[in-house]
């Protein structure tokens, strides 16, 4: 006599399970989207061909820049490089969602992710529409590079996910990622 547990098929009509952070996660992506293209109209419509905002003297100004380059206007020009790896980026980053188990522990990932993706997605779509990405937010005070609010959201993500990698999620915690089962001590 077979076991009930040896006799079960796999149903093909099955459903797919989704990790319910998926959605959490689109709406993060979704609102800094919105959230950076409102700021970036009102920047260029505000401030472009005009003299720049003081918000706190001498310290932070608003003020409009068209950057074809990447952060602090590195690799100017490289719009399709710049494409090209935002959309690997992308996938990446929808392999990790499909991937990262479904527990409290990796939330913050996910936010840490979804704000990567979102800041990534501003930048890109004035990639594509314009050639350039629009900057405003300008540090006088120490003369920082002027910058927006998506590079602001993928800094803080990177930022966090590396603290995450170095303190928080052990060997074990990352095996999700690999491609085989095994754990890496097992290979040794």
């Amino acid at each position: 006599m077979a076991s009930a547990k040896g006799n079960k098929k796999k149903d093909p009509k099955k459903k797919v399970n989704i990790n319910p952070m998926i959605w959490a996660d689109i709406s993060i992506i979704a609102v800094i989207i919105v959230l950076d293209r409102i700021i970036k109209i009102y920047a260029t419509n505000r401030l472009k061909d005009h003299p720049g905002i003081s918000l706190i003297k001498k310290v932070l100004e608003l003020t409009y820049l068209e950057n074809n380059g990447a952060a602090f206007g590195l690799l100017k020009g490289q719009r399709s490089f710049f494409i090209f790896v935002s959309a690997l980026i992308f996938i990446a980053v929808i392999f990790l969602f499909y991937k990262m188990p479904n527990k409290k522990k990796f939330r913050m990932a996910h936010i840490a992710l979804s704000m990567l993706t979102g800041g990534i997605a501003g930048n890109l779509i004035d990639r594509i529409f314009y050639n350039y990405v629009i900057d405003y937010i300008y540090f006088s005070s120490i003369h920082f590079p002027i910058f927006n609010i998506a590079d602001f959201f993928v800094s803080i993500g990177t930022v966090i996910i590396i603290v995450l990698l170095l303190f928080v999620y052990s060997e074990d915690d990352l095996n999700f990622l690999r491609i085989t089962e095994k754990k890496l001590r097992d290979i040794k």
